[in-house]
């Protein structure tokens, strides 16, 4: 245990300017593979082959090439490898994935058609386990973290200057302030620095309070991920003499989405032994809704043969969202001998706010070929700049609609600009038919990663998004490989249809940024270096789908 002293100096603070910072925002951009089994079973490639309903979000061109209306629903199950139950969620859980229908209009020849359709599907399944174990190979914990921002002093260095005027221990932008908390003030460190980190019980009257930290040896995590993105699509389409397809869509979008952790360090002495653990547990949940526009076209360049392109462009999506949080600091640390307690056995934290998010645009570029009624081939290459996300800020002011205007939040856009890339995604697929009643799919998916290697979670940032975080923790995830599988049968106007899909996306785990330098109040120079821990996230998925046309 290291103690020292400090000044504080009195303030009182009022934020209300609110946002989110880069990693929570990510978790809704980009889509998992997924729709109707044929479009799974080829790996996603028909965005130039066209007539799958699931192309209405990719390429709302491909629901021009339907000749005759058409419904159908989609379900199945997810299986995540490696992991144990927690929180109540399974390695296995069920899924309603796909429903909808396709309306076909022959107009004044039989060559030109406009359809309407509208298609529900899950772009994205948050169901997902992360469970780590492992041991720091430097002196670090996340309350000495705290502590490091607090000998910084100010916001400006990243860090803040701690008083009590309110009763409880918060930080300020600077020790001169009197009117605002520090962004760098997160949840986590009021938590930290009110149970733990701040003494003032071990000192005689009217002297300023030990400022401590510990070092940990262990730490353990665990957390549990769930929810989804519900895209309800609305799409018109048509053709110009089998040539040359057309279509748009207006997407809807709902977010839903729960994430609950425990965030376990052994605690050392400062003569080494362990003295007892501290557990931060957080319940995140994340709701909104967000519109986006997509255009596409189709059109085979070669007369007399069925090689077609395809071409698409997605608006970004314009999300409002609301975050909402409750969060526990547990200590069951022992008080050392001759030492009266201090601080507190658990604190609590909770925050809403709401904000605006506004994803990147998307383009897509792909390429069909038919040989007979036997062979289909799909090859599709989608690119989105994901460094170009926007964090928005409401302002309290309000346009001619009553709709609260907002601008970015330039600090965190920076962070997410060196945090984020751009992610290319490729789509293989072909389907064969040894009958027409009868075909069998094969498909390979490929997205590249969307985190730089030495992207971190910047709890230092000047910025709304860092005041309200509650975690400090963070995966910087790598590509995602996809290898899918299907088979179709049908019967007069039913079909059925049956994919399977196995991805695997490596990552690393830290606990919280890597790598801080402070010099204490002796002027001892300190480091806090996270230790990371590598994750393998494989899971598996069968897809049934039911169709009817008529």
């Amino acid at each position: 245990m290291k103690r020292y002293i400090v000044l504080a100096v009195t303030s009182l603070a009022m934020l209300s300017a609110t946002a989110q910072d880069t990693y929570e925002n990510a978790r809704v951009l980009g889509s998992d593979l997924n729709g109707t089994a044929r479009y799974v079973g080829m790996g996603g490639a028909l965005e130039a082959l066209g007539a799958d309903i699931s192309t209405m979000s990719t390429n709302p061109a491909g629901i021009g090439m339907f000749r005759h209306s058409y419904a159908s629903v989609s379900f199945g199950g997810v299986h995540q490898e490696e992991v144990n139950k927690f929180d109540n969620l399974g390695k296995t859980n069920l899924s309603i994935d796909q429903a909808g229908f396709v309306f076909t209009m022959n107009l004044f020849d039989e060559d030109a058609y406009v359809n309407f359709g509208f298609n529900y599907h899950k772009s994205r399944n948050f169901d997902q386990i992360i469970q780590v174990n492992n041991r720091f190979t430097h002196p670090a914990s996340l309350n000495k973290l705290a502590f490091a921002k607090n000998t910084f002093g100010s916001d400006v260095a990243g860090g803040y200057s701690l008083n009590n005027y309110t009763g409880k221990w918060m930080g300020y932008r600077n020790s001169a302030e009197v009117n605002d908390y520090g962004y760098p003030f997160t949840q986590w460190d009021y938590l930290y620095q009110n149970v733990y980190n701040v003494d003032d019980k071990n000192v005689a009257n009217e002297q300023e309070p030990d400022i401590i930290f510990n070092d940990a040896d262990n730490y353990y995590f665990d957390k549990s991920h769930r929810g989804w993105i519900a895209d309800y699509d609305f799409n018109v389409s048509g053709n110009v003499r089998s040539r040359f397809f057309w279509g748009f869509t207006l997407g809807l979008h709902t977010i839903n989405y729960k994430g609950y952790s425990l965030y376990d360090e052994e605690i050392l002495s400062g003569d080494g032994p362990s003295i007892g653990t501290m557990v931060l547990e957080d319940e995140r949940r994340i709701t909104g809704n967000g519109v986006d526009l997509k255009a596409g076209i189709i059109f085979l360049p070669i007369e007399e043969s069925p090689f077609r392109i395809g071409l698409s462009i997605s608006t970004p999506t314009w999300y409002e969202m609301k975050s909402e949080n409750y969060t526990v600091l547990h200590n069951n640390t022992v008080t050392p001998e001759n030492y009266k307690p201090w601080g507190y056995d658990y604190l609590s934290s909770d925050d809403v706010y709401e904000y605006k998010y506004y994803t990147p645009w998307k383009f897509g570029l792909s390429l069909g070929h038919t040989i007979g009624n036997y062979l289909a081939l799909g090859a599709s290459y989608e690119y989105s700049d994901y460094s170009t996300a926007d964090t928005r800020i409401y302002d309290g002011t309000y346009d001619e609609y009553d709709n609260e205007n907002s601008y970015s939040d330039r600090v965190m856009n920076n962070h997410t600009d060196r945090t984020l890339k751009g992610v290319s995604l490729l789509k293989l697929g072909a389907e064969f038919k040894p009958d027409p009643s009868i075909a069998v799919r094969l498909g390979y998916n490929y997205q590249s990663a969307a985190y730089n290697e030495k992207g971190f979670r910047d709890t230092t940032l000047d910025s709304p998004g860092t005041y309200f975080s509650s975690t400090p923790d963070y995966v910087n995830w790598k590509g995602t490989n996809r290898i899918t599988a299907g088979f179709g049968y049908r019967v007069n106007k039913i079909s059925f249809d049956i994919a399977y899909q196995f991805s695997n996306t490596k990552g690393m785990f830290y606990p919280f940024q890597p790598d801080v330098e402070f010099d204490d109040p002796n002027g001892t120079w300190e480091t806090n270096i996270s230790t990371p821990s590598s994750l393998n996230f494989k899971r598996h998925q069968l897809l049934f789908t039911l169709g009817y046309t008529f």
